[in-house]
């Protein structure tokens, strides 16, 4: 039977694999394709057993989604700093940026649950994001929240996307101009370096983080809302990859839009349809 779950699941796993053969070919640190071969190992790991011993709980959603807010506004005001920019923490061996791991979550949650408490998840996350200041992500939160209001506009939907709209705009006048890093950000322009074959498959891999959303509107149309949230989130991500020195997801290094991108996967709605 096939499920949005499990074409989301397919659609990370070719993602991170062409992401691997482009980082190959490039003569990248092998640490680098290790980090992200194991960091996807993990994730799915994690997300088949939240499936399979666990649901989605719209009482804790709320609460989830305002820890989750939290966590980035301490990113910001705790986190490892860089060149004025503050949204990275340390753990152990690893930097990962919480920004690209929680934000998709919240955004999420929220689509599914647009309570007092999820709101202020997503306004507390929208001020952290611009705090840091992180462009990329807020306008990913920005355009995700846009989406829900064109389909389902309620007061609660337009209070966040205000918010997010606003942290964006701050976000987007802070200085922000951290050089790109190999292997992370630009990689949907250097993936063509090694062979065009290689820069295009790069480009199908990272377009097939979309799927999902298409999908979950034909096989499960009563959350088509959840759907769209997701794949505006994502796309407003890879578009800031390729307009910007942002992280490109899962084709390029680095753990935590694949942790993210998981994160994501696993609040989508468990529904099973069949083709």
């Amino acid at each position: 039977m096939l499920t949005v779950n499990r074409i989301g699941i397919a659609s990370a796993v070719s993602a991170v694999g062409l992401g691997l053969v482009y980082m190959a070919a490039a003569d990248a640190p092998m640490l680098y394709l290790v980090m992200n071969a194991v960091t996807l190992v993990v994730g799915l790991a994690g997300l088949m057993v939240w499936k399979r011993w666990f649901r989605p709980n719209a009482d804790l959603s709320g609460f989830a989604a305002l820890a989750l807010g939290l966590a980035l506004l301490a990113t910001a005001l705790f986190g490892h700093s860089l060149d004025g920019a503050t949204r990275w923490v340390r753990a152990g061996p690893l930097t990962l940026q919480p920004g690209l791991i929680l934000t998709p979550l919240v955004a999420v949650l929220f689509s599914r649950d647009r309570s007092i408490l999820t709101t202020a998840g997503v306004i507390i996350a929208a001020t952290a994001l611009a705090l840091q200041p992180d462009r990329a992500t807020a306008g990913a939160l920005t355009a995700g929240l846009a989406a829900l209001a064109i389909i389902r506009p309620d007061r609660q939907v337009l209070i966040a996307l205000v918010a997010a709209s606003v942290a964006f705009t701050i976000a987007l006048v802070r200085p922000d101009a951290l050089p790109a890093q190999p292997f992370v950000e630009k990689v949907l322009f250097t993936a063509f370096e090694p062979h065009w074959l290689i820069g295009v498959a790069v480009w199908i891999g990272v377009k097939w983080l979309l799927i999902p959303a298409i999908a979950g509107r034909v096989l499960d149309p009563e959350n088509s809302t959840t759907y769209a949230v997701f794949g505006a989130v994502w796309l407003g991500l890879i578009a800031a990859s390729v307009l910007g020195n942002y992280p490109t997801p899962l084709v390029g290094y680095g753990a935590s839009s694949i942790l993210g991108y998981v994160l994501s996967l696993s609040a989508l709605p468990q529904n099973p349809r069949r083709t």
